[in-house]
């Protein structure tokens, strides 16, 4: 089993930063990649940006490419989301997810409880 905890979700004004962290700890060994995903209120689970294990390839969906970084501290088994030029677009609860790959929720074995991030005007 992996434990996921995600933490730095909070409350900031349009065009403010955040910095998420995922901490994994467990079977870390078959993380095999992390990624982060949201999810609005009424809205379906979307992919926001994943980074493999090994190599450190990075993924990012549209909406956050240029604002965001997914980057990893494999002596931490930790993974951040630095997001910038946050837009009131970007509210969503943010689920750091590991264990698979790609921009399909359902391609991940393993996920945290879940960040609160709140883009205010």
């Amino acid at each position: 089993q992996v434990q996921l905890v995600e933490s730095g979700g909070g409350l900031v004004q349009v065009g403010g930063s955040l910095r998420l962290s995922c901490a994994a700890s467990g079977r870390t060994f078959s993380l095999h990649a992390m990624g982060w995903f949201r999810q609005a209120p009424t809205k379906e689970r979307e992919f926001v940006a994943a980074i493999s294990w090994i190599g450190g390839s990075t993924y990012y969906a549209d909406s956050v490419k240029g604002r965001f970084t997914i980057s990893r501290d494999n002596a931490k088994n930790t993974v951040y989301l630095q997001m910038k030029s946050l837009k009131p677009e970007d509210t969503a609860v943010y689920y750091c997810a590991a264990g698979g790959w790609g921009t399909k929720s359902t391609n991940y074995n393993y996920w945290g409880q879940g960040t609160q991030v709140t883009v205010s005007s």
